[in-house]
């Protein structure tokens, strides 16, 4: 069986690698090509690169296990996430693809920030660079939590169990082909990561509900768990806001909207945008119906799942041909390199644009940039690699904290930047450190699982409305800045 699945995984790498060969040769050369591709992007690739980038190893791990244990009140975190992807696609897309244009150019977000509030450019690139690299290396390692599980699920009699073989061979691929490629690599395999992941949650529901030794699709209802179908049970007003607020992590996600600053125009974005939310519904939907139908055939048939988030993995092995399961594994890891190879790479654009180029070395060629970006590339790695050292990781839980803390602090900053005018550099830098400050005071004090005696509030929010005010009070304390066409509305 084993073999089977070595040779589809196997077919899976290689494609990738030699994705990451063509974009060598096509888009290395300078800087632009490799931070984002010569803005180029074909509207169906960037929707793709978008969605898979942002969905990781949550939507096949952390999610469908989520449902599987707790049923379907889990659900409105799904649902937070598409209308906060859905305002980010309307509101976002077509004014940062503008904006970062009209303002020099502007190759990565910090840059962006600093050439909009240039009396603050300085301390605004600084900072920003400091959050992207730090959260983006603990949401590196959530992905590569999700590649040591799958070893240990799949590979556990071949490799003698092997989580960390399975978290430095995910590392290694993704380094391969991003190293290379840069952002085209990196795009083009998330336009294939997307439709493998969403061919394989149409496929795993459908077997489990209705394939041999399935529910049928009626017993799922017989699932001995109070509430199991419940979107509401036993749901608070703080839990609710806990859950939908995930949404508004969008708007500060740099391995996101760095694809609106990419794609080949503005008037692309609509396109985009439908396609993008389109392969969204389809993936959420289905990632609800692995959990549900997965937990339906657990109890149906009697087996033992010890970690929830490793119910799609189950599954594969259970109900499918060695190779179908190879490729269903290569669904799974689809999801986990897709987000790792983004968050690289915008990592890697922060050291070597906010740093590298800022301080050590202004005149750099831009061979020499590109370089300097793919040892930043594999330095974020093996930072990353020592993180998901600790097989008792949770992905919904490492993913959470990062995905709160690039929310809080970049979603309010974008959203004011692109559309208030009256906006301040002193507004700006308040918002970011405000925004990440509360996040992590928040998790620190441990208030995301209780607070004030009664039941925690996922930190996304309280950082969320924190950065938002401080943001507008200081703005409005402070001079504003020459008149600018910066925030001005997208054609």
């Amino acid at each position: 069986m084993q073999t089977g699945i070595l040779i589809s995984l196997a077919l899976y790498f290689l494609l990738m690698i030699a994705i990451g060969l063509y974009a060598w040769r096509k888009s290395t050369a300078d800087t632009e090509g490799y931070l984002l591709a010569g803005r180029n992007l074909h509207p169906a690739v960037a929707a793709l690169s978008a969605g898979a980038s942002d969905m990781s190893g949550w939507l096949l791990l952390g999610l469908p296990g989520a449902l599987y244990a707790s049923g379907l009140v889990e659900a409105w975190i799904g649902i937070g996430l598409f209308l906060g992807a859905l305002v980010n696609w309307i509101v976002v897309a077509p004014r940062l693809r503008k904006q970062t244009i009209d303002l020099n150019d502007s190759l990565t977000i910090p840059e962006f920030l600093g050439n909009r509030f240039p009396n603050y450019a300085v301390a605004l690139r600084v900072v920003s660079a400091v959050i992207v690299v730090l959260f983006f290396t603990v949401y590196t390692a959530a992905g590569l939590v999700g590649g040591g599980k799958l070893f240990v699920s799949a590979f556990s009699e071949f490799t003698g169990g092997g989580y960390m073989t399975g978290v430095w061979v995910t590392a290694l691929v993704v380094l391969a082909y991003t190293m290379v490629g840069g952002f085209l690599a990196v795009s083009l395999t998330d336009f294939v990561q997307g439709v493998i992941m969403v061919l394989a949650l149409v496929v795993m529901p459908l077997v489990v509900m209705f394939g041999e030794g399935g529910s049928s699709g009626g017993s799922i209802a017989a699932v001995p768990q109070a509430g199991f179908l419940d979107i509401g049970h036993n749901l608070t007003a703080i839990g609710w806001l806990s859950a939908v607020t995930w949404g508004l992590g969008y708007f500060g996600q740099p391995h996101i909207i760095v694809r609106f600053m990419a794609i080949r125009s503005v008037k692309a974005v609509a396109t985009a945008r439908w396609i993008g939310m389109s392969w969204m519904a389809v993936c959420l939907a289905g990632a609800l119906g692995v959990g549900l139908a997965g937990r339906a055939y657990v109890e149906r048939n009697g087996l033992v799942v010890e970690d929830p988030e490793t119910i799609f993995i189950v599954l594969s092995n259970l109900l499918f041909h060695p190779l179908v399961t190879g490729f269903l594994y290569a669904a799974l890891l689809a999801a986990i390199m897709s987000t790792i190879s983004s968050q690289l790479l915008v990592s890697s654009s922060s050291l070597t644009e906010d740093f590298y180029r800022l301080f050590l070395r202004k005149n750099a060629s831009e061979r020499e940039a590109v370089t300097v970006g793919r040892i930043s590339v594999a330095l974020v790695a093996v930072m990353a690699v020592l993180l998901a050292a600790d097989p008792d990781s949770e992905v919904l839980g490492l993913v959470a904290h990062a995905w709160a803390g690039f929310g809080a602090a970049f979603g309010p900053l974008i959203i004011l930047s692109l559309t208030w005018q009256r906006m301040t550099g002193a507004g700006a830098l308040a918002g970011l450190v405000t925004g990440a400050a509360v996040v992590i005071v928040w998790i620190a004090n441990g208030w995301d699982t209780s607070f004030l005696g009664g039941e925690g509030v996922y930190e996304i929010l309280p950082g969320f409305i924190a950065a938002w005010i401080a943001v507008v009070a200081v703005s409005l304390a402070t001079a504003p800045a020459a008149p600018s066409t910066a925030a001005a509305p997208a054609d």
